[in-house]
């Protein structure tokens, strides 16, 4: 008992249990100090973003009274698009045909959010949101079309070929007034209608660096609460106290690691403690809810980063369990940058030389299956969520019980040929390549021999994949995860609903039943993105087989040999 908690003091949990109360102020001058600030970082600045430009200053900032406590607004700020490096041929045709359509109306438009904040950052927006005075009704009659969704926040659906562009109206917002907001931001004098417009609603978003506006018109970009200047020392920063704004919609947390991790921005310290004091009220989010922000994080290119943040901020033991006490049982620490076939790549890898032929092939340096997965996936290119969901599995049943290279090898081209058992293990036997080395999950090579034993070996592969799949959705055993380590946090959360669950299968069910009639292996290795978004069962299998693969066999490069590198 004193070991485990010992364990758990050393991985950073709490001794006090969570507590989630209304703020007392929410002008907060200083946060207490609890054991958990020692895991907090301060921003640092990224060298690799952009040098920003001064700004035109629009207003001074304006000293409020809350509660006794002065809160400084930030200084308004107009910057030139082009000073920033944006330019309209970075908006996607389908965006501009909508801002165009409502523009040629009379009504102003413009974009916000967080596509701003990655064309600043000349990264691929995940999608371009629009604002705009016209009333929802308007906008539904300027589109053949277009819906109105949501009750709470009704927004507007565009649907242009294939796509949905969302488009919200200011005065939406302004029927909807964050409450306490004005508490903390009041209207600056001399501002116009169309700044004081703008301002009310930045004010209702949940970080400053998705709080900038773009009018590709005028271009020119419109910060009122601090973004650019967050942008500039690679921050997360809510609007309103943090303690408050995660109070206010306990989803901004999720949201909060998704950010950071794809931008690698730190927390402010405010912030961190914030999301820590509070993390227990995701328990709270509907589970479809929890299923979409994780796949946010997951499926769009920054899954490691994020599986690594949650971690070392002790939210991985409440969304997954499972994968949480798998760190614990390696030893692995909150701030831990060893590897292990799940999270990061080996940091001192070693780098093997291999004679064949005469000829020499220099293995890359190892990659988890979270690092071999984000580096084909892109905001603009995610996966669907099974094909996460069956990795986690496929980990789960190796950190169970170790297997052979070989066996994950003829599993991989199993399920990448449809379940033609023979054929796999006949190209796995095959193999000269070197397996990775240093991961506690594989085992050393036993020399299989017998096609039949090889073939068993598989399939047991196969149905233990699909017994770890059953795990992570039954909340017994999901509760019982960290039962060793009582000073973790309770949680029995699956969010994996029964039709996911029975879709993931699908992808390893062909191991064991055999190839499908009429069943094509993919040849090539190019990706269909649009297949792979809406979970073909095909592309899933291929991507799947894919990563696995390249990560227990890492590709080698060989300047005289441009095939060295296919499977």
């Amino acid at each position: 008992m004193a070991m485990a908690a010992a364990i758990g003091i050393g991985l950073g949990y709490s001794k006090r249990p969570f507590a989630i109360c209304p703020p007392f102020i929410y002008c907060v001058a200083k946060f207490p100090r609890i054991t958990f600030v020692s895991a907090v970082e301060s921003p640092k600045a990224d060298d690799a973003h952009p040098t920003l430009p001064k700004s035109i200053p629009n207003s001074p900032g304006i000293v409020n009274e809350v509660g006794g406590i002065q809160c400084k607004t930030r200084e308004w700020k107009t910057l030139s698009s082009k000073q920033l490096g944006i330019t309209n041929s970075m908006i996607d045709k389908r965006t501009q045909y909508v801002l165009k359509a409502l523009k040629n109306k009379g009504y102003q438009v413009y974009l916000v959010g967080g596509c701003v904040r990655d064309l600043i950052l000349k990264r691929i927006p995940k999608d371009f949101d629009i604002i705009t005075s016209a009333e929802l009704k308007e906008v539904v009659r300027s589109f053949p079309r277009c819906e109105i969704v949501g009750r709470r926040f009704p927004i507007c659906h565009v649907h242009v070929a294939d796509s949905i562009i969302e488009v919200s109206s200011f005065s939406t917002v302004a029927n909807k007034p964050r409450k306490n907001s004005y508490h903390l931001f009041r209207r600056p004098r001399g501002c116009d209608e169309r700044d004081y417009i703008r301002w009310r609603n930045c004010i209702q978003r949940d970080f400053t660096i998705n709080g900038l506006m773009f009018d590709p018109y005028s271009k020119l970009v419109y910060d009122y609460i601090g973004g650019i200047e967050d942008i500039k020392k690679s921050r997360v920063r809510t609007v309103i106290p943090a303690f408050s704004s995660f109070t206010e919609d306990c989803a901004r947390i999720l949201r909060a690691f998704r950010i950071a991790a794809r931008l690698e921005f730190k927390f402010t310290k405010e912030l961190a403690l914030s999301l820590k004091e509070l993390s227990y009220s995701l328990l709270r989010l509907d589970k479809g809810r929890i299923l979409m922000e994780l796949n946010y994080m997951l499926a769009y290119g920054s899954a490691e980063a994020s599986l690594r943040l949650l971690w070392k901020y002790g939210l991985l033991e409440i969304l997954l369990p499972l994968q949480a006490a798998y760190f614990v049982s390696q030893g692995f620490r909150r701030r831990d940058k060893r590897s292990n076939l799940l999270l990061s790549p080996i940091a001192m890898a070693k780098m093997h030389k291999v004679l064949v032929v005469n000829k020499c092939w220099l293995a890359t340096e190892h990659k988890s299956l979270f690092s071999n997965l984000d580096k084909l996936l892109a905001p603009d290119r995610p996966c669907h969520s099974s094909l996460w969901i069956c990795l986690l599995a496929f980990h789960k049943a190796l950190a169970d019980q170790p297997r052979d290279p070989l066996v994950i090898a003829a599993f991989c081209l199993a399920v990448h040929n449809g379940g033609s058992l023979p054929e796999a293990v006949n190209i796995a036997k095959s193999i000269t390549r070197p397996h990775a080395s240093g991961f506690r999950e594989l085992l050393e090579d036993q020399n299989q021999n017998m096609g039949e034993n090889l073939e068993n070996d598989v399939k047991d592969l196969a149905a233990a994949v699909k017994k770890a799949l059953c795990q992570m959705t039954d909340e017994t055993i999901i509760s019982q995860a960290m039962a060793k380590y009582p000073q973790a946090p309770f949680s029995d959360l699956v969010f994996i609903s029964l039709p996911l669950q029975l879709r993931t299968e699908r992808i390893i069910s062909c191991v064991a039943k055999g190839r499908e009639k009429g069943f094509a292996p993919k040849h090539g290795t190019k990706i269909n993105y649009e297949s792979l978004a809406i979970g073909s069962l095909h592309e899933v299998q291929y991507m799947l087989s894919r990563i696995i693969f390249d990560t227990i066999y890492p590709p080698y490069s060989n300047k005289n040999d441009k095939h060295v590198n296919g499977n």
